[in-house]
């Protein structure tokens, strides 16, 4: 193996599925706002063909490198399981899509692309029908925090929003294994990769309920992220005037992924960074991965202490491991992988009924939780394990009624 041959690693991240849709469609004709929204912009379908924004529901982007792709979010959210903006729209509501200019700058910062598009959809209402507005994963944090500050800090029903709605959102934090986010600092020596670039990002570090600080080796919470929980609480955490609603894509009955055991190998390198190993997360004194690179050298073992066993918990998926493996073989190195998809979202962070360091409360069955220790006033899980974001028909039609509850 050569230096070169590391080096020709291409970039490749690890977000939200929303920019990856597996059955490319037909994008409707919409109009396009990108004046006046500081940090993003906006697409807006009607409802109807007269082209009158009468009911609006603004769906915000989640995490990924880069500026949002809304093409491919509206691909991702009509054309996958269910087509979640085409009912919206029979329903006689009228799809906003919010994009950010770049999707791993701060939540706080993002805010304001957010607010500007809400008050952007009051100016061009006709009529006066309550805003729904929310998002996929950190859209729906985002938005959560965006209309907490707008009741905060201007006129409390500034937002003219009557339902809030998160879908898969990371409200008690997300997790992206110790090791993996480790490993992205390896391909760093060969340029800003967007891998490491994205994990070492703002967004990052406020979304990840622990991050790697390549600089320090530590594994804690990030300054960031303790910024973040500070600036909700100032604005209380959650906007009081909207119905909160939301859809977890874990279970609610304590069952996550039964194959996915703690210790096992979950991705062996065997050419490319050879030798380097990730595996599943374990509870107490454990090691997440065994990373190795040639030029320059490194060796080292990323372990983790007092952690639960993440990687398997109910929660939404992400195909953490299958996305490293396929960026190695593309360039034909050589893998063993063994467990592709783990746990993203746990279930109790979707639904913000628990935080999840230890134990029993990341495996704790929502189904047998208070209710009322969520922030939410009502949520659903999905009756099976899915991947993140992903629009069921069972979670999006729950959502669509509840809009009108």
């Amino acid at each position: 193996m050569s230096e070169t041959t590391e080096r020709e690693i291409g970039p490749f991240s690890i977000g939200d599925p929303l920019a990856t849709p597996s059955q490319p469609i037909d994008v409707p004709d919409h109009d396009v706002w990108d004046q006046g929204i500081d940090k993003g912009f906006a697409w807006v379908f009607y409802a109807g063909d007269d082209r009158r924004l009468t009911r609006p529901v603004i769906i915000a982007d989640g995490f990924n490198h880069g500026r949002s792709e809304l093409d491919k979010l509206y691909q991702f959210l009509d054309g996958e399981d269910y087509p979640f903006l085409t009912a919206l729209r029979r329903s006689g509501r009228d799809v906003i899509l919010l994009g950010f200019d770049d999707r791993t700058a701060s939540i706080l910062e993002n805010s304001k692309a957010a607010e500007a598009t809400i008050r952007k959809a009051i100016d061009c209402r006709d009529g006066n029908e309550r805003l729904v507005v929310g998002g996929f994963s950190m859209g729906g944090l985002i938005t959560r925090y965006t209309l907490a500050r707008m009741e905060t800090d201007f006129h409390e029903d500034e937002h003219q929003t009557g339902v809030y709605f998160s879908f898969d959102t990371p409200h008690r934090g997300a997790t992206i294994p110790m090791g993996v986010q480790a490993f992205s600092y390896l391909l760093y020596p060969f340029g800003e990769h967007a891998f490491a670039l994205q994990m070492n990002s703002p967004a990052a570090r406020e979304m990840l309920w622990r991050h790697y600080d390549n600089a320090t080796g530590k594994i804690d919470v990030a300054p960031e992220r303790k910024a973040l929980l500070d600036e909700l609480d100032r604005v209380g955490n959650w906007p009081q005037i909207p119905r909160r609603i939301g859809v977890a894509n874990g279970r609610a009955d304590g069952v996550g992924l039964p194959s996915v055991k703690p210790g096992d190998v979950a991705l062996r390198l065997l050419t490319l960074f050879g030798g380097t190993t990730f595996y599943i997360q374990a509870q107490g004194d454990a090691t997440s991965a065994v990373l190795h690179r040639l030029v320059p050298p490194v060796e080292k073992t990323i372990t983790t202490e007092d952690f639960p066993e993440l990687d398997g918990a109910p929660g939404g998926t992400l195909p953490t491991y299958g996305i490293l493996d396929e960026a190695i073989r593309e360039k034909n190195g050589r893998t063993e992988l063994h467990h592709p998809e783990i746990c993203f979202v746990p279930s109790v962070s979707a639904v913000d009924i628990g935080d999840f360091e230890n134990q029993q409360d990341l495996y704790a069955r929502v189904d047998e939780l208070n209710p009322s220790d969520s922030g939410l006033h009502a949520f659903l899980c999905s009756p099976t394990t899915t991947a993140h974001t992903l629009p069921t028909e069972e979670l999006c039609t729950w959502l669509m009624r509840e809009f009108d509850a």
